[in-house]
């Protein structure tokens, strides 16, 4: 039985993402429709175009993230890596994805989550990289700076901090999805490096 807490809040963000992507994809298709009369060359058009792409993005990624995820759907690996490219592409934030074969949505809900944990620890900016498999995964944060929040990884163990910030729901969300599968994840931390597996 799926825990109420994620439960509503799966409700929430599928609602969010779903009324978010019309406006957008409209925008993308006026995008469209102005190319067809030539090419978006000027810097105003190609800012628009960019940012509609990683908003794109990014819903998509929030829509597994923070949405409700079924255990039978499937979603395949060059799919993810390109949600995944759309939204790591530019900025401090880079992300390496390794993984392999069709992947159960709620491994790749777990997966997003991860990786939004491991951004808020990268404050300087740096690489995550995803390797494994449906039933197995790591993903790793390196950069020249880690930064785990304590409350942060408190959640992370389970144990729900009274004032967790709204940048770290994700460190609560994380162990109830994997509660849902049966697992629990596994944290190695150094100096430059921090892993989470399961």
């Amino acid at each position: 039985m799926p825990h109420p807490d994620l439960t509503l809040a799966a409700l929430v963000g599928s609602r969010i993402c779903h009324d978010l992507i019309s406006p957008v994809g409209a925008i993308h298709n006026g995008l469209e429709l102005i190319a067809m009369s030539g090419p978006i060359a000027t810097p105003e058009l190609c800012l628009i175009s960019d940012s509609v792409d990683n908003a794109s993005a990014r819903i998509k990624f929030f829509r597994v993230a923070f949405g409700v995820a079924s255990a039978e759907q499937m979603i395949g690996a060059p799919e993810i890596g390109t949600v995944i490219r759309g939204i790591y592409g530019e900025g401090r934030h880079k992300a390496d994805w390794q993984g392999k074969g069709d992947v159960p949505r709620a491994e790749v809900q777990a997966i997003y989550l991860a990786m939004l944990c491991l951004e808020t620890t990268l404050p300087q900016g740096g690489l995550i990289t995803v390797t494994g498999q449906a039933g197995g995964w790591t993903l790793t944060a390196t950069g020249t700076r880690i930064a785990l929040d304590p409350g942060a990884r408190a959640a992370l163990d389970g144990d729900m901090p009274s004032g967790l910030r709204p940048a770290h729901v994700q460190y609560a969300l994380l162990p109830l999805c994997l509660a849902e599968m049966d697992r629990s994840v596994r944290i190695e931390q150094s100096a430059n490096n921090l892993s989470l597996s399961f």
